[in-house]
């Protein structure tokens, strides 16, 4: 389908591409799913329509409501979109460490940004808004962390996309942020095509990164079934940008740090087989980050923010 009644109805079905130049074996054939295509440019478009359903379903909305709802930025930005299509007002807790074009893209779509602090990550968000929360029963908090419809869209849509266009998948590998792309991914083969491997790329531990998590900083989403899970990469910071400048170099592909990451491990991942296929879900597109130098700073440079001084991922 090519003509959709609303841009809501849009999110989905993006392509899958085939990116040889970054496999380090000819007999491992790599493909990318590109979820920058989304409207708002990420996969997160897909897991908000779902929370904002879940909610309206629920019957938790009512006239004076607002959608709260801690982020790193994409869930945000897609929540924000939808709720300004739906006419529900949107209020996102967001650290004050994220980039220019989060910040400014939420706003756009008129939701109400309010800070948490950068240092402390998700994990503060996550504090500030369930205090907020508490405090005014106006704010209603569809939680992404939480959330069963973050999984389940996943599995619902995601992971058929994937084995329709890729019927010999072998392997999948996405990022571990919320858990729902691997969650639901994971549960829908898990029924239709038990043989596929999942991994998980995974910050280090003390990366200040936004959009993926390291488990081992205190915080596991109630959505994380570690047992669907067939191995997880631990990816740096630098490793994630020099990765996305090189999937630039190679396949003219402009992606996100978080989808640099994936690849160090989809890489990782290719290097331990003898042959096969595997899907690497690129969750965005670069553009958000062009304000921190992802792109164009040396490096070496780049070592204080990459160690923290701002949440690339």
């Amino acid at each position: 389908m090519s003509v959709f009644p609303s841009i809501v109805d849009a999110i989905g079905h993006t392509p899958l591409v085939e990116i040889p130049r970054m496999s380090p074996n000819p007999a491992v054939r790599l493909f990318a799913k590109l979820e920058m295509a989304n409207p708002t440019g990420s996969v997160k478009d897909r897991v908000a329509k779902a929370l904002i359903e879940d909610l309206e379903r629920s019957g938790r909305l009512a006239p004076d409501s607002v959608i709260l709802e801690p982020t790193s930025g994409n869930t945000g930005i897609a929540l924000a979109m939808i709720g300004r299509r739906k006419g529900y007002r949107v209020t996102l807790v967001m650290p004050d460490n994220i980039t220019t074009e989060r910040r400014q893209m939420a706003a756009l779509f008129g939701a109400e940004v309010i800070d948490s602090p950068g240092a402390l990550g998700s994990n503060g968000a996550i504090a500030l808004a369930r205090e907020l929360a508490a405090g005014d029963p106006r704010y209603v908090m569809p939680y992404q962390y939480g959330n069963d419809a973050n999984p389940r869209v996943h599995e619902e849509t995601t992971g058929p996309e994937i084995l329709a266009d890729c019927p010999d998948v072998d392997a999948f590998v996405a990022g571990l942020g919320t858990g729902g792309t691997l969650m639901g991914v994971a549960r829908f083969f898990r029924r239709a095509k038990p043989g596929v491997r999942i991994f998980a790329a995974e910050p280090l531990p003390g990366d200040a990164v936004q959009g993926l998590r390291s488990l081992d900083e205190g915080f596991v989403p109630e959505i994380f079934d570690p047992g669907l899970l067939d191995g997880k990469f631990l990816v740096s910071n630098r490793d994630a940008v020099a990765s996305l400048r090189e999937l630039v170099v190679r396949e003219g592909i402009f992606a996100g740090p978080s989808s640099g990451a994936v690849l160090v491990a989809a890489v990782r991942v290719a290097s331990s087989m003898e042959r096969g296929t595997i899907v690497a879900l690129l969750p965005d597109g670069g553009w958000k980050y062009l304000s921190a130098g992802a792109y164009s700073r040396d490096l070496d440079e780049m070592e204080g923010d990459l160690e923290g001084g701002v949440n690339w991922w």
